[in-house]
This record gives structure tokens, sequence and C-alpha cells, in this order.
């Protein structure tokens, strides 16, 4: 096997690697998930890595949670956006036409971190079907390789390759195989994170919106986590960071109106429909 930094060549076939994302984040509280998913990818010495499974609704962080902890690994991690298209050869190894009109082999994200030994997020892997699980299973067990038909080689981790995959809490997934979900442990729940981490997340990644504004967000975030429904952390950055431009563009607007139209615009609903907090 002969190896550079940008491509490896197995049993004669060259196999082109990614390059992975830059993703700055900085993770604020919720101390727990990160010591679970940090303690699944130990390496004791004696068995392979766990692949774990993070589960939580939409915008609780699962995406966050895996960059902060291959950062504290210092490992560079990729990114596989699993959706309800995504084949077999999307997670392993795709042909390309290259320029000269010969095949290229392109690896995946998913390759590519076993190539390197690198961390592999497989985001949102409850939206794959099962044939597309069916071809990575080898990865989660002892075998810890993948056979690409494409390419007709068989591809081997490095030791230090992890791999975890977050799943969704909604309607619009598929169930995974058993023999699947049995290889993905241990799960790892999230859940909202609490008011003070919630406005410490607003405050760091938003430099304009005032600490009213901000708080006036966080209450409504808040309130609706109680009432068990789906406004995220996420949809908190976006209702902030647009009513602060709203007010930016017309300077006359009161900030209770551009936070009424932020999160009719954002959401769908009206903030008396939210039940959201009343500015004074």
């Amino acid at each position: 096997m002969a190896r550079n930094s940008d491509s490896i060549t197995i049993k004669g076939v060259e196999i082109h690697l990614v390059d992975p994302p830059q993703l700055e984040v900085e993770w604020v509280g919720m101390q727990e998930p990160l010591t679970q998913l940090l303690a699944a990818w130990a390496d004791d010495g004696i068995d392979p890595p766990m692949q774990p499974r993070i589960l939580g609704k939409p915008g609780v962080g699962k995406t966050s949670l895996a960059i902060t902890a291959a950062k504290k690994m210092k490992q560079e991690l990729y990114i596989t956006q699993c959706t309800v298209d995504t084949k077999p050869e999307d997670l392993i190894v795709s042909p390309v036409i290259a320029d000269n009109g010969k095949i290229r082999y392109m690896a995946s994200p998913l390759v590519t971190a076993m190539i390197r030994g690198g961390v592999c997020l497989l985001d949102e892997g409850n939206r794959m079907s099962e044939k597309s699980w069916a071809s990575i299973a080898p990865l989660l067990d002892m075998r810890r390789s993948v056979f690409s038909i494409v390419a007709g080689v068989e591809i081997k981790a490095r030791p230090e390759f992890r791999v975890c995959v977050t799943m969704n809490e909604d309607a619009s997934t598929f169930e995974v195989p058993e023999y699947i979900h049995s290889r993905l442990q241990p799960a790892i729940h999230m859940d909202f994170p609490t008011r003070d981490e919630e406005y410490r997340i607003l405050r760091g990644k938003l430099a304009g919106p005032s600490d009213q504004l901000i708080d006036h967000v966080v209450d409504l975030l808040q309130q609706s986590h109680a009432r068990d429904e789906d406004l995220s952390v996420r949809d908190g950055l976006n209702i902030a960071r647009y009513a602060h431009r709203l007010l930016k563009f017309h300077p006359k607007l009161s900030e209770r109106k551009a936070l009424d139209q932020s999160i009719l615009q954002i959401t769908g609903e009206s903030r008396a429909s939210l039940d959201g907090p009343k500015l004074v």
C-alpha cells in the first residue's frame, strides 16, 4: 500500500482523498455528553474503539459535540451527510471522469478518515437506507474495513480512526437495522442546553445583538423547551441575528417589532402563538 497526502494506491488502484472541512466550534457547557463520547473513543489497548450514536432533536448540538471531541483528540474531522439518496459508493469510493477522460476514484470523507486516521461523523445516519448501512457494516465490527465494489479493493482503517453517528429524533427517518444498531454503541443522549448555557452560546456567537435582545430570545427558547417543542439554539441564533439586522436597516423600528418580525419569518409563527416573552 503506497500513500501520499492526496492519494493512496491499493493493489495498483489509486484512490484520491478529500480535504477535511475547516470548522470552528466553541463548546459551551454540557460536559457529560463530551466525556461520554471521548470515553467511547478511548483506546484501552485491548478492544477497538466504540462507534457511538448521538441522539437528540435537531439543533441541540450533536454535530458540534463531534467536532469538539475530534479537536480534543487532535484529529482531523470529516463529515458525511447522510440522506435517503445516499448510495454505498457515496460512502466508500465514487468513480468520476478526469480531465484526460479516464476514470478517477474518489474516496468519500469516511474512507479518507479511515486512511488518514481521522474522525468521521455520519450526520443524520437514520436517514440512510439499509443497503447503504450494509456496505459499511464490516467497518463497524472487528474487521474495521470496507470493500469498494467500484474500485475492486478492500480498504482498512488505521488504528487511530474513529467514527460516530448522529440521529435526529423526528418522523422523517428510517428504522436502523438491528445488526447495525447493535454496532452503534453506546447511545449518547443530548438535550437542550440550560438557560445559562443557551445565553452563553448566543452571546458568544453573536457580537451585534444587545444583551436585552439575547435575553428575550433565550427566554423564548426556554419556554419552547419546557413545552417539548422543537425551537432550537440554531433557531435562536437566526432569530437574534435577523432581528439585529432589521434594526440596523430600520433605525426607527422598535426592538419589540424587530423581534416579532424575525420570529415570524424564521419560525413561520407569530410570537403570540409561540407564547413568547413580552418586551417592555
